[in-house]
C-alpha cells in the first residue's frame, strides 16, 4: 500500500517538475497582461452581444487570469455593473480557455496540436454558446439572473475579481517597466498562484494517482478505443462528464487530460474535457449562488452542449487535416528526474519567481493577498468601491 502511494506521489512530483517552468512563464505573461488592462474598463466595453463586442469579450478574457473561480466571479461583477449577460459569459469562457498559460502548458505537456485545438476550438465553443443563447435565453431569464446576482452572494476568489491593480498611464511598454507596473506584475503573479495552487496541486495528485493505479486497459475499454468511429463521438460526450466529477478546474486539469489521452480518450474527448472546467461541481454550486438554481441548470445545459459540439467539430476538422497526434505516450510520465533542458529552465524561472516574490513582499503584497482572500463581505455594487491602490 505504501509503495503504491509512494509511486503515485513520485509520478505527481515528476509531472510537477516537467511543467514547472511552463507554469511560471505562463503566470508571468498573464500577470504582465493583467497589469496593463483595467478590469473597470472591461464592464464598460461589453454593453451588448454584437459580434464586435463578443470578439472584444474574448480578447479581454484572454488577457485576464486563468483562475476559473476568479473568471466566474469577475463575469458576475461585470454583469452587475451593466455588461451584457452573453458578453459576460463569453468573457468567462475566454478567460479559462484562451489564456497564454494554458496554451504554453498544453504545448509543453501534450504537444502543439492540443494548443492549436484549444485556441481554435475555444472561439467555436463561444460561437455555439452565443447561438444557443440567442435561441433559448429570454429577457425573463436575464432579469432573474440579474436579480439573483444583485444579492451579492459569495462564491470563491471574489477579492481577486474585485481588485484592480492595473496601471493606466503611458504606453504599454512604459506601464510594464515602471515601478508601479513591476509591482503590479509581482502582485498579479503571486495572487494567481495563490488562486490556483489548490487546483494545480489537486490536478497533479489526481493525475499521478490515476497514472500509477488505474490500468491502461480500463481506460481503453471506457473510452471505446476498440471502436474508432464510435469513440470519436463518445469522447466529446463523456469528456465534460469526467471533468464535472473530477472537481479539478483552471489549468489544473491539464495533467489529468494527459493521463486520459495516454489512456485512450479521443482527441475531441481531451478537448471537451479541457473546455469543461467551467462546469465542475464547485463551479456549478457558485452558479447556483450567483444566478439561482434554475438558471444554473440552464447554464449547465447550454455550456455542456457548446463544449461537446465544439470538441466534436475539432475532432473531425483536425482529423481531416491529419493534425491529430498518432502517439499516445506523453513523455512527462517519468518516474525520476533527470538533468536536462527542463531542469535548467526550471532553475532560471525559479530565480525569476524569487525576484517577483521578493518585490511582492516588499510592496504590501501580503496585505493585498489577505484582502483578496477575505470573503466575509458582499461584493461591492459600484465600481468605485473596488480596491485598486497599491504601493509602488
Amino acid at each position: 500500500m505504501l509503495a503504491a502511494i509512494g509511486h503515485a506521489l513520485m509520478m505527481s512530483f515528476t509531472m510537477s517538475w516537467e511543467i514547472l517552468w511552463a507554469l511560471i512563464l505562463g503566470f508571468c505573461l498573464s500577470a504582465t497582461i493583467q497589469a496593463v488592462v483595467s478590469k473597470e474598463e472591461m464592464s464598460r466595453l461589453l454593453p451588448d452581444d454584437k459580434p464586435r463586442t463578443l470578439a472584444l469579450a474574448c480578447g479581454l478574457g484572454a488577457a485576464s487570469s486563468s483562475c476559473s473561480y476568479a473568471a466566474v466571479a469577475l463575469a458576475r461583477s461585470m454583469f452587475r455593473k451593466g455588461a451584457n449577460f452573453t458578453a459576460a459569459m463569453a468573457f468567462q469562457f475566454a478567460s479559462t480557455n484562451l489564456v497564454l498559460e494554458l496554451g504554453i502548458l498544453l504545448a509543453v505537456l501534450m504537444g502543439w496540436q492540443f494548443t492549436l485545438a484549444e485556441f481554435a476550438g475555444g472561439p467555436l465553443m463561444i460561437a455555439i454558446m452565443v447561438l444557443l443563447f440567442k435561441a433559448f435565453l429570454t429577457p425573463k431569464i436575464v432579469e432573474a439572473a440579474r436579480q439573483q446576482a444583485d444579492k451579492g452572494l459569495q462564491g470563491r476568489m471574489e477579492g481577486h475579481a474585485a481588485m484592480d491593480m492595473s496601471v493606466h498611464q503611458g504606453t504599454i511598454w512604459q506601464r510594464m517597466i515602471s515601478d508601479k507596473g513591476r509591482t503590479a506584475i509581482s502582485h498579479f503573479f503571486v495572487m494567481d498562484w495563490a488562486s490556483l495552487w489548490l487546483d494545480i496541486g489537486g490536478g497533479l495528485l489526481i493525475a499521478g494517482a490515476l497514472a500509477a493505479w488505474v490500468p491502461k486497459h480500463f481506460w481503453q475499454a471506457f473510452f471505446l478505443q476498440g471502436h474508432p468511429i464510435l469513440a470519436k463521438f463518445w469522447g466529446p460526450a463523456v469528456g465534460p462528464i469526467v471533468a464535472i466529477l473530477s472537481f479539478v478546474c483552471s489549468i489544473g486539469n491539464v495533467p489529468l487530460a494527459a493521463v486520459l489521452w495516454n489512456g485512450g480518450i479521443s482527441f475531441g474527448g481531451v478537448v471537451a474535457f479541457l473546455f469543461a472546467d467551467l462546469i465542475v461541481l464547485p463551479i456549478l454550486d457558485i452558479y447556483r449562488k450567483y444566478y439561482g438554481l434554475k438558471i444554473s441548470a440552464f447554464l449547465l445545459a447550454i455550456f455542456y452542449v457548446s463544449m461537446a459540439m465544439a470538441a466534436l467539430a475539432v475532432e473531425f476538422i483536425f482529423g481531416s487535416l491529419h493534425l491529430i497526434p498518432q502517439q499516445r505516450s506523453v513523455q512527462i510520465m517519468e518516474e525520476s528526474i533527470h538533468w536536462n533542458y527542463t531542469s535548467a529552465l526550471n532553475i532560471i524561472f525559479l530565480s525569476l519567481t524569487v525576484v517577483l516574490v521578493v518585490r511582492f513582499l516588499r510592496t504590501g503584497g501580503p496585505e493585498m493577498l489577505r484582502m483578496m482572500s477575505n470573503s466575509g463581505h458582499h461584493e461591492p455594487s459600484h465600481p468605485g468601491q473596488t480596491h485598486h491602490d497599491h504601493h509602488a
